[in-house]
């Protein structure tokens, strides 16, 4: 086995990754406080060649030094848009057509593994405030939520870790789809 070097991985380039068909996915980031996450947001909807994202209320926005430190250059290939509110953000989503899914605990969340995400074209998934989550207002808009299983002690996540195991799980998921 052999390491890849970095032309032989065939990345995209900016121009490339601006012209090709996205995966039908919308990240919403609901007044989320680190940069860090933020940037590690958009370098795994780069990875996934995602829509785009959503950043609402005081979720922090390109260009930022420390949003740079974890995008690594994502900001200049994910379209992204800020809204004041995530209400706002969700709603002009469903105006759109997106059927918009919260990230949370909540009564009849639906498990991730059951989530299924074949039969609908767009959606959208709103991550939340790092302590509180996503506020109950949002949660009451929404199409319904998804909840990743957890096993241990902690009920929680980093929103950087729950992004990236709920988009991998979608694209998965719409991969497999095509693949058929």
């Amino acid at each position: 086995m052999r390491k890849l070097s970095m032309d032989e991985l065939n990345r995209k380039s900016v121009h490339e990754f601006k012209e090709a068909e996205k995966m039908p996915v919308v990240v919403v980031l609901d007044n989320i406080r680190s940069m860090h996450n933020v940037g590690s947001v958009f370098r795994t909807a780069d990875a996934f060649l995602l829509r785009g994202i959503y950043l609402c209320g005081y979720t922090p926005q390109p260009p930022h030094r420390d949003i740079h430190k974890t995008a690594l250059g994502a900001t200049e290939t994910v379209e992204w848009k800020y809204a004041e509110t995530t209400v706002e953000a969700v709603q002009k989503l469903k105006a759109d057509g997106y059927l918009v899914y919260a990230i949370e605990q909540v009564e009849k969340s639906i498990p991730l593994h059951q989530f299924d995400i074949n039969q609908q074209a767009a959606v959208a998934v709103v991550f939340g405030n790092e302590v509180t989550g996503v506020e109950q207002e949002v949660i009451k808009l929404c199409d319904g939520c998804i909840e990743i299983p957890q096993l241990g002690m902690k009920h929680s996540l980093n929103i950087s870790v729950a992004a990236g195991i709920v988009l991998w799980e979608l694209v998965r998921s719409k991969l497999a789809n095509v693949m058929i």
